[in-house]
């Protein structure tokens, strides 16, 4: 599959520093797309490959800074290159505390925004491949039986074949049989990586029951 082009969202309530900020990222080839409100923003969506969002501070109806904490609270993941006219440093404290890769103050070198968007797009980039590979992960998962399932959470978690076997109350044979459909369904070459995978997918390790 081609990988979606990168993209820079510039969002800017002032029409000159729009096209100017446009002008210069078109001529090193991105995608852009100029918006003047974050309503603009939740119109249009983002893109589908690696973005990155080049935002004004002050905007009308809600701020840059207030708009990073809804993303954020929205579980909305997109790196933002802050820009500002009027910044003062509680405000770049903020902004960075609450993840932006920069905050610059205009008026900035063109360089220096440029860098800022390459590292924004290379940590978005970074990020939808790991999406892309949990995706992927938990597809798999899905695909296992009830039963493959709990003995995999059983296996991940340390028991033996023999101990599963009572667990469950099945022979250990067909423990064995699914713990080896497990490790084909889900690709696992060894357990480690099997143990990793239940790891990114957060599955809770499994409890020996109690015998009283």
């Amino acid at each position: 599959m081609t990988e979606a082009p990168a993209s820079v969202i510039v969002i800017d309530d002032d029409p000159a520093i729009r096209e100017a900020l446009g002008s210069l990222l078109r001529s090193v080839g991105f995608d852009v797309k100029l918006l003047a409100s974050v309503g603009d923003f939740f119109n249009s969506g983002r893109p589908a490959g690696p973005t990155c969002l080049v935002l004004d501070v002050r905007l009308p109806g809600q701020s840059g800074l207030d708009f990073q904490r809804q993303l954020s609270q929205a579980n909305m993941q997109l790196p933002i290159v802050f820009i500002t006219g009027h910044g003062d440093i509680p405000m770049s404290v903020q902004a960075m505390k609450e993840g932006a890769v920069e905050f610059l103050t205009k008026p900035f070198r063109d360089q220096d925004l440029l860098d800022a968007v390459y590292v924004g797009l290379e940590r978005d980039r970074v990020w939808l491949e790991n999406e892309q590979a949990l995706e992927t992960l938990r597809a798999r998962f899905d695909s296992l039986t009830a039963r493959e399932r709990e003995v995999m959470a059983s296996v991940v978690s340390g028991r033996l074949n023999k101990q599963i076997a009572g667990d469950l109350g099945v022979s250990e044979i067909t423990v064995k049989v699914h713990r080896s459909q497990v490790m084909q369904k889900m690709r696992a070459a060894s357990l480690p990586e099997l143990a990793r995978m239940a790891d990114k997918l957060k599955l809770p390790l499994c409890k020996p029951p109690r015998h009283v």
